[in-house]
């Protein structure tokens, strides 16, 4: 039976509209756009009251997703090796959906930098005359990369963190230890 929630919304006992889904590609784009536009706002207005852009100034971005990378293929071969559980050595399923929640946030941060960096990039591309602005583009483009990165990285750690499928009935049925099935 469906009732009305607290604020007067329906209540889903099922839980079935609050199911935690894979990382969307489309809310990526929508936080990297909206990123972007803010940031080349705040940098036309503002673009003399800014220090030159390090060249370097997105290396934080790549050590995060190098990092996302190993654990991605660290938590892949335990899942494949049945090596999930509360056992000493095993990937705790706690810590998995950890690893889950950190690669969404991940993805996010990256969107975000991939969009500012974007902003910032195409301001300094309208301002080409500008020396600054020449000088700054290289910095702007490690960071647009390092967000896209950083992202492609905390997607291949959501990818690396789903259970394996569940088998099909008709693997079921055919399994020696299975129990008869009762259709």
């Amino acid at each position: 039976m469906t009732g009305l929630g607290p604020v007067g919304e329906k209540h889903d006992p099922e839980g079935e509209g609050h199911k935690l889904g894979p990382i969307r590609f489309r809310d990526l784009t929508a936080v990297a756009v909206v990123a972007g536009l803010a940031m080349w706002i705040l940098i036309h207005y503002n673009y003399g009251s800014f220090p030159d852009l390090p060249l370097l100034s997105g290396l934080s971005l790549y050590v995060v997703a190098a990092l996302e990378v190993v654990i991605g293929f660290v938590v892949k071969k335990r899942i494949a090796n049945r090596e999930v559980g509360r056992a000493g050595g095993q990937l705790h399923p706690i810590n998995a959906a950890r690893l889950v929640a950190l690669a969404k946030a991940s993805a996010i941060l990256g969107a975000v930098a991939a969009g500012g960096w974007t902003g910032v990039l195409i301001f300094l591309m309208q301002n080409g005359i500008l020396d600054a602005a020449r000088q700054d583009r290289p910095g702007a483009i490690i960071g647009l990369v390092g967000g896209v990165v950083l992202t492609a990285a905390a997607i291949w750690l959501e990818h690396c963190c789903r259970a394996p499928d569940d088998p099909s009935a008709d693997e079921l049925d055919s399994a020696p230890d299975s129990p008869p099935s009762l259709a």
